[in-house]
């Protein structure tokens, strides 16, 4: 199992990026893909969780209305699309994936399989 994320820069207050969760050695339909972010001298925190199998998403209401999440279960991948970024979003990007595909969207239990992040930055 593979995960590579993607995507990460500097864009300015009000811009937006897409980051991207490249995955291989599964199916997405089979597993639990969540999008986390960490930010300096904080906890990693819940973005936004998507179960491809029925289409089931969750997004955290710190970001609600301005990023929201996507599958392409062709390509293995799933996107985060940010709009009207805030300073505040300032973090590192992390991708997960679980074969227990009904789990909440929640960071415990602790997810199978994680990416190595990518850095986004939100600053003019």
């Amino acid at each position: 199992v593979h995960i590579v994320e993607s995507g990460g820069g500097l864009v300015q207050p009000g811009g937006s990026l897409r980051v991207s969760c490249a995955t291989s050695g599964f199916n997405l339909d089979d597993f639990h893909i969540g999008w986390f972010r960490q930010a300096p001298e904080k906890g990693r925190e819940v973005v936004s969780c998507i179960r491809s199998r029925d289409g089931t998403i969750y997004t955290a209401d710190s970001v609600k209305g301005r990023f929201s999440i996507s599958a392409d279960t062709a390509k293995n991948t799933v996107y985060l699309q940010m709009q009207d970024l805030k300073p505040e979003d300032t973090a590192v990007y992390y991708c997960a994936a679980d074969s227990l595909v009904y789990r909440l969207c929640t960071l415990d239990p602790v997810w199978d399989y994680w990416g190595q992040g990518t850095q986004v930055t939100v600053s003019s």
